[in-house]
């Protein structure tokens, strides 16, 4: 299987810009299910959840939201809310963000308190992807470290960014996320996320995770790649039009 073949079923279609609007979704949902198969998933703001929902019933693409999205405030009610929300709206999955700025001040347990409430939030009903934020953190140390307290806390995946900060994944800390997530038995996801948009600069977040956690590891109930623009490429490399980025 080709480096695209195996990316495709791995992607997270991503539009969360602040001009979105009806339109943009439906884009985005045709988009989601390709000639070459279903990308795992999209992920939209909140509001759009319903409209997804609808439009890719039957599809097997599971439907993503975000929460306490993107400054990562530290408000636990707020973001617990938020999330509660998404759920009741019929989103699969809730990627929220790490309050980062908080962890580094030194309130690390707030910043897992907030995690375990939208944890709880998520009941049954839908998986918490906790979004780190990793060019804020800085070094792979202070990454593993806050990587650790979201999968102690209950994150079902850890995200590196939201792609709206000064940077986006990197292969290092990625490299200190997915050790910590070996070091937790491997049972918490990893998504991939900002500026990742070459099937080769994703190829090498896969080879990565394969080989800290093994080669049948990445399988989307354990790895994404959070994109717009990466499924273009894609496929392109299949053989066909490429799509994705004009959302």
């Amino acid at each position: 299987m080709s480096p695209a073949e195996r990316i495709l079923p791995l992607i997270d279609l991503t539009s969360l810009n602040d001009d979105d609007d009806a339109a943009t979704i439906e884009r985005l949902c045709a988009d989601a299910v390709t000639a070459h198969g279903p990308v795992a998933a999209v992920c939209l703001y909140a509001q759009f959840v319903p409209q997804a929902r609808r439009l890719l019933e039957g599809s097997g693409v599971r439907i993503a939201t975000v929460a306490n999205f993107p400054r990562g405030g530290s408000d636990v009610g707020r973001a617990a809310a938020e999330t509660a929300a998404a759920v009741a709206a019929g989103a699969d999955e809730v990627d929220v963000v790490l309050p980062f700025e908080a962890w580094l001040a030194g309130e690390r347990a707030k910043a897992r308190d907030l995690i375990a409430a939208c944890k709880a939030a998520c009941g049954e009903q839908a998986h918490l992807k906790v979004i780190l934020e990793t060019a804020a953190l800085g070094p792979p140390a202070r990454v593993a470290e806050a990587a650790g307290d979201a999968i102690a806390a209950g994150a079902d995946f850890i995200k590196t960014s939201t792609g709206k900060g000064a940077g986006g994944a990197t292969l290092e800390a990625a490299e200190a996320m997915l050790k910590e997530i070996r070091a937790a038995g491997g049972g918490v996801g990893f998504k991939a996320s900002g500026g990742i948009r070459k099937v080769a600069e994703a190829a090498a977040y896969l080879a990565l995770a394969e080989r800290i956690l093994g080669a049948d590891w990445p399988r989307p109930e354990s790895f994404r790649f959070g994109a717009s623009s990466l499924l273009g490429d894609v496929l392109q490399e299949l053989g066909g039009e490429g799509a994705g980025g004009d959302y």
